[in-house]
């Protein structure tokens, strides 16, 4: 199933790590013409939504996305310019078009487009980059809204942790890199069709904070 995953990275972090066998997930690196592409908030949800629920029509995402069908075929093209999205012509009957993410997940470095010397690339990554805090915001917000639907052993497996220590930015690079790690270290563990399984979403946050 392919993976909403768009990772932004420090100057220096390496892309995801690819740990464990039969790994053939499709990766994209984001460049500046793909970036202005994907500087809107429903381009970049529209892509998730393909990237994470599989192919789908115009008016089906606009259905999930609650937007009309003009909007998302609109930016539907506009991704498919850019060599994000494809058309699925073999899904399609009669006149619907359906569209299929052409990557499993897009990584970037985050710090390059932000000191890049185009004024418009700097505005591109904080589209994407505040895009991506408020989409995080949404998934936990609402999985608090919903875990009573699911089962007691996933109400009982969730987290919702913070963490406050003193590091050297060599350190805080340090500590993303082997959380990347950890994280890979399960992909491709459980097989899709595991009964009581569940794709699980895992946000990663390192920043710091003001001492004052």
């Amino acid at each position: 199933m392919p993976e909403n995953e768009n990772a932004p990275q420090g100057e220096k972090t390496p892309r995801p790590y690819h740990l464990g066998g039969g790994d053939d997930r499709k990766l994209h690196t984001v460049d500046a013409r793909t970036l202005r592409a994907i500087a809107h908030p429903l381009r970049i949800r529209l892509l998730n939504a393909l990237r994470e629920f599989g192919p789908a029509t115009a008016s089906k995402l606009g259905e999930r996305l609650g937007e009309s069908s003009g909007a998302t075929s609109y930016h539907l093209r506009q991704l498919a310019e850019s060599g994000l999205v494809e058309d699925a012509p073999e899904l399609g009957k009669g006149r619907e078009r359906w569209w299929r993410a052409i990557h499993d997940g897009s990584t970037f470095d985050s710090a390059l487009f932000r000191s890049h010397n185009d004024p418009e690339v700097r505005g591109a990554i904080d589209v994407v980059l505040h895009e991506t805090a408020t989409t995080h915001a949404q998934e936990l917000n609402t999985w608090l809204g919903t875990m009573d639907d699911w089962p007691e052993a996933w109400q009982e497996s969730w987290d919702l942790s913070d963490f406050k220590i003193r590091l050297t930015p060599e350190l805080a690079l340090e500590l993303s890199r082997k959380m990347h790690e950890l994280v890979e270290s399960y992909r491709g563990t459980v097989p899709e069709d595991t009964e009581g399984s569940a794709v699980v979403r895992t946000h990663l946050h390192t920043f710091p904070r003001p001492s004052e």
